[in-house]
Parts: C-alpha cells; structure tokens; sequence
C-alpha cells in the first residue's frame, strides 16, 4: 500500500485526523528517527484531538447560544466588584453538573447574567457535559409549537435529559398564561436528575406576579433553590455605562 492508498484508506475508516497529518508525521519519523510505536503513538494522539474538537463544536452548536462566544477570560469583574468570582470559578468547573445542583442569577439588566451563564455553559461543555441554551421566551415558544403538533413529550424528554440546562433572562419579556405551569414541568422533570441554571432580572419575590400563577411559582422556587447556587449580579448595569461614556467621550460624537 502506497502512501495515496493509505491515506485514502484512512479516510475510509473515518480517521481524517491521522490522514490530514500523515505526511507530516512521515517526515517527522524520517527526520528524528522515531521508533514505530512513536510514531504510532503521534497519529492516534492526532485523530483523539480532531475528534475531541469536533465533539466541542457539535455540542458549542447544538446548544444554540445566543452569545456563542462569551467566556470568562472576556467577562470584566472589576465593573461589579462585589461579584462573587470564587462562586464563579468555582461554577466553570461543571461540578454542580456532575452533582445535579441548580443555579440562579439574580439582578438587573445589563449585570453580566447572560455573559456568565453562556461562559459557563461553555466551560461545562468543555468538561464534557451537554448544554441547551435557550432564552425563557423561546422555550415557551418552542414547547407551545411541541404542543401544537402532538410533540410536547418528546420535547419535554428531551430537555429533562440535557445534563445542563440554562433559561436565561425571565422577566424581560411578557410570557403566556400558561408559562408558570409549563416551567414548574420541566422543573419537576429535571429534579435531583439534571442541572438548571436560570437567570432572571426580577427578584424570585416577584415571580408570583410575573408568571401569574403564585402556586406554580411556589412550586417552581422549592425545587429550584432545594439544591441552589444563587449569584447576585450587579448592581452597576454595563451596558448603561457605555452609553454614558459613548455621550461623554468628545471622540464618539
């Protein structure tokens, strides 16, 4: 078998990373003399990492972030320095994953809820773990369509099964009648089986009233907090201090 014939046989068996390499790790056994385990040992260390890689991708686009891009390293902490950073550090790990515990991020707009929940569903799809991202209004939508077409199981089973699962920003948009009931579902769901991270701008006391349904809510919050995380953002709002700087800066106008 020549090298074209190996290469396209590697490619048969689905091994694009060692056949994407193969040339280069040819030479490279030629040049430092590598002992054939080696260089063996170099091409299956390539083909883990392509795979690795994919296996990041797939799942950063499976669980449809809105900020797909948002990390730690890009979050400002000095902005809101009573933040609780070790609280955060300690999220990214995804242990609170592994353990099945839940999350809340409480404050208003424009705090950093979104960044840090999305960075830290990154940092746990890093870890291994499966993430669905999605804002409240969205869910709510998407599993009124589920019900509308006789798919509402199998979308609630789905989701009950995503080993992290983040609802961010409820309270910035009005949500239907039935938005408590749905919510608390999913929640019972999930229960002591997956972890839930939710963000909100509206303090849980005030979630009776967002949602319409104080029993439902009440529900909800006693499942949700039983094993909680809670982070408070802010106060200072990020996006109200580029605006001010933007109106302030003589270079903006």
């Amino acid at each position: 078998m020549n090298l074209v014939e190996l290469h396209h046989a590697l490619r048969q068996l689905r091994l694009s990373g060692m056949a994407d390499v193969l040339e280069v790790r040819l030479r490279q056994a030629q040049t430092e003399r590598l002992p054939p385990l080696d260089l063996v040992a170099a091409l299956v260390g390539d083909e883990l990492l392509r795979r690795q890689d994919r296996l990041l991708a797939r799942r950063l686009t499976q669980a449809r972030f809105r900020d797909p891009d948002r990390s730690l390293d890009a979050f400002d902490f000095d902005f809101n320095k009573k933040l609780n950073r070790a609280l955060i550090h300690e999220l990214a790990t995804a242990r609170f994953v592994a353990q099945r515990e839940d999350v809340l991020f409480l404050g208003p707009p424009g705090t950093g809820k979104s960044h840090l929940a999305q960075a830290i569903g990154r940092a746990a799809i890093q870890q291994g773990h499966r993430v669905v991202y999605r804002e409240v209004h969205t869910l709510l939508e998407e599993l009124a369509d589920a019900t509308l077409d006789g798919t509402r199981k199998t979308y609630l089973a789905e989701l009950a099964s995503v080993p992290l699962l983040i609802l961010d920003d409820l309270g910035m948009r009005k949500l239907p009648h039935t938005a408590a009931e749905d919510l608390l579902e999913l929640v019972m769901r999930r229960y002591e089986r997956a972890s839930t991270l939710l963000t909100s701008n509206r303090p849980v006391d005030d979630w009776g009233k967002l949602l319409g349904d104080t029993a439902a809510v009440t529900a909800l919050l006693d499942r949700l907090l039983h094993h909680a995380h809670v982070l408070k953002c802010g106060p200072r709002s990020w996006r109200t201090k580029v605006a001010t700087d933007l109106r302030t800066d003589p270079a903006a106008r």
